[in-house]
């Protein structure tokens, strides 16, 4: 107990440093600038995406016209804002939550397919979804409001990075950037001691979302929150006998670690908290581990080599079981719920492409899937936007 206390003063005390203005010397610390476009996406791997996609080369013509078929892409959509967005646990009651997210997405798809196209209705569509919301919504309610947030708080970043920095005009701009900063930002930066993904999504919104704003005192208290929750979500043997606490919440013994993992107490390499509970929600928490990397690199300060061992780990972990290797007996008592979804090209192309780390298992699950879609949640179109990208 007495070191989760430690834990929650040293927490306090970085909240309190940005709260009057003084920066902690980390190599970990925001940039002196933003770079922009620079959430999940750069400049530079957009031009990458838009000069494969003319050339017709695969993979990336192929994910185009995935995307470009996808209701997402459609210029006749029209947006469904409310000002209170309800989402019950697994969405029930929905009351907006899938429009939102799903509005969120289309934004972001028509914000890659004006980048690639140069066909200004797509940047006008995306603006106009934005603007539908940022002036409608004001709350998320209900037990998933704090995930939901989340999720949707993630993509919203993604589109208006390239629409602010790439389109030639955005009069309503500011008003989405409020939008961000008073409905999303203060739900998302203060974190959850639900399960991992829940706390890996809002941090990604709350890093993206603090690149979009220039704000630097709360990218590093996302940064921070982040690099506690990762390290606690995936566990390699460099950790110890047992995974690594949670950073906030009550779990600080042994039995109440293994019940927080599913009831598995046999700790192997690229196990991650939620394995034993199923596949789907772990890809969750590796793909928002993936994504904040990939922006802190964009930003450069890049937490992939700190981070590249156990995400590795991960994605081979799961992967192996997805391309289907039998499960042991020791893992989740012999039997998982598979289905990791379209999360793994971010990391692939990262540590593979960029880092040149041999993958067999997770280049076989890559490849095989490709072009990888959406989740319809918070994941799009990465083997387009990622796939064997070096830039």
């Amino acid at each position: 107990m007495r070191k989760r206390a430690l834990l929650a003063a040293f927490t306090a005390l970085v909240a309190a440093s940005g709260a009057f203005g003084v920066r902690l010397a980390t190599a970990d610390a925001a940039p002196i600038t933003f770079s922009h476009p620079g959430v999940l996406v750069s400049r530079a791997q957009l031009d990458f995406v838009k000069a494969k996609v003319a050339a017709g080369a695969q993979p990336w013509l192929a994910a185009y016209n995935q995307m470009k078929a996808s209701s997402y892409a459609s210029l006749t959509r029209t947006p469904k804002p409310r000002a209170t967005v309800e989402c019950g646990s697994y969405s029930n009651p929905n009351n907006g939550c899938t429009d939102e997210r799903e509005d969120a997405i289309a934004a972001y798809t028509d914000a890659l397919a004006w980048y690639v196209t140069g066909n200004a209705a797509y940047a006008q569509k995306s603006i106009a979804l934005m603007d539908a919301w940022s002036a409608t919504i004001k709350t998320h309610t209900n037990s998933n409001g704090p995930l939901q947030t989340g999720w949707a708080g993630s993509v919203w970043p993604r589109a208006a990075e390239i629409i602010k920095y790439t389109y030639s005009s955005w009069p309503n701009a500011a008003r989405f950037a409020t939008m961000l900063r008073t409905v999303y930002l203060p739900v998302v930066i203060a974190g959850s001691s639900s399960n991992g993904n829940w706390e890996l999504s809002m941090m990604e919104a709350a890093v993206g979302i603090s690149v979009f704003l220039d704000d630097k005192a709360s990218y590093d208290r996302a940064i921070t929150r982040f690099k506690a929750r990762a390290a606690a979500y995936i566990y390699i043997t460099a950790d110890g006998a047992q995974p690594k606490y949670p950073p906030v919440g009550s779990v600080d013994t042994t039995s109440e670690l293994i019940s927080y993992w599913q009831g598995q107490s046999t700790f192997v390499d690229g196990l991650a908290q939620e394995t034993c509970r199923d596949f789907v929600h772990t890809g969750y928490g590796i793909s928002a581990i993936s994504h904040v990397a990939e922006t802190t690199r964009i930003q450069g300060e890049d937490l992939w080599p700190s981070l590249q061992e156990r995400v590795r780990q991960a994605l081979g972990f799961h992967t192996k079981f997805e391309n289907g290797t039998a499960v042991p007996g020791t893992i989740c008592g012999g039997s998982v719920q598979k289905g990791l979804g379209p999360v793994s090209e971010v990391a692939f192309n990262a540590l593979h492409t960029r880092l040149g780390i041999a993958m067999t298992n997770s280049q076989t699950y890559t490849e095989s899937r490709r072009p990888q879609g959406t989740n319809n949640l918070f994941v799009a179109w990465e083997t387009l936007t990622h796939a064997n990208n070096p830039a």
